[in-house]
């Protein structure tokens, strides 16, 4: 049977989300304590990739378990958090169909991206520490313009295995918070190092160094040149995928 798993992770000491030769990631961490909880090899696949240093509050991967009751599987979210390091909680485990797919049937995806202004040791690996002013209400404007494109090349790592750099993004803006802002941005994919990508751009908008509307002129060049650097892993989290089959709930 397949089961897809939900959990969330402190990505710090990860290299990202992936299995890779060399380094620790999430996802070897978490193949090795479902293999060791239910005595079987087992190779999960996640909904997608995060980078290292990158932190996810929600995230779904699927597994396939062979010769075990549903319930047997469905109940040992105690026994598989107890196999891995604290920096990776599972909060459940849940049967689907064998055709469900953590990455392929993901229908939308939401990601945060955290900076402060001022030196807080408890924001450390946590959030991006900025140093100047930011001007609040072109950014957001500037963010705005993003809804109105798909093909979003010019924020994407080059040479990468995707077949389309389109996306659809449905919801991006800053909010202020004591001390410092979240951007928000939900889309139906999301491109290698998209999001940091954009966030980066649009600190470009927010230090007056480039205009709002130059931020048409970066999008339409589709050229990764034209737009800012990638802002630190440190202030990113997925927050949120969603599934038809599944019913969302509040984080």
């Amino acid at each position: 049977m397949r089961y897809f798993i939900e959990l969330s992770y402190d990505g710090t000491d990860f290299h990202g989300w992936q299995t890779q030769p060399n380094g620790i990631t999430v996802q070897a961490c978490l193949d090795k304590a479902l293999t060791t909880c239910f005595r079987q090899d087992i190779i999960s696949l996640g909904c997608g990739r995060t980078d290292a240093g990158v932190h996810a509050t929600q995230f779904y991967a699927h597994f396939d378990v062979f010769d075990l009751p549903e319930v047997t599987v469905v109940n040992s979210v105690t026994n598989v958090n107890s196999l891995l390091p604290y920096t990776i909680a599972i909060k459940r485990i849940f049967a689907v169909t064998n055709e469900a797919h953590a990455r392929f049937d993901a229908i939308a995806r939401a990601y945060k991206y955290h900076l402060h202004f001022e030196k807080d040791p408890f924001k450390i690996n946590k959030s991006w520490l900025y140093k100047g002013e930011l001007d609040f209400e072109k950014m957001n404007e500037a963010a705005q313009l993003l809804l109105n494109f798909t093909d979003f090349s010019c924020f994407s790592k080059s040479k990468t295995q995707t077949f389309t750099n389109n996306c659809k993004i449905t919801q991006a803006g800053f909010e202020k918070i004591d001390g410092g802002l979240i951007f928000t941005i939900k889309a139906d994919r999301f491109l290698r190092n998209m999001v940091r990508a954009i966030v980066g751009t649009l600190i470009l908008v927010g230090k007056g160094d480039i205009d709002v509307l130059e931020v048409t002129q970066i999008i339409e060049s589709k050229s990764r040149s034209k737009a800012g650097q990638s802002v630190p892993a440190c202030g990113l989290y997925l927050v949120a995928v969603e599934y038809p089959f599944i019913q969302s709930r509040k984080n």
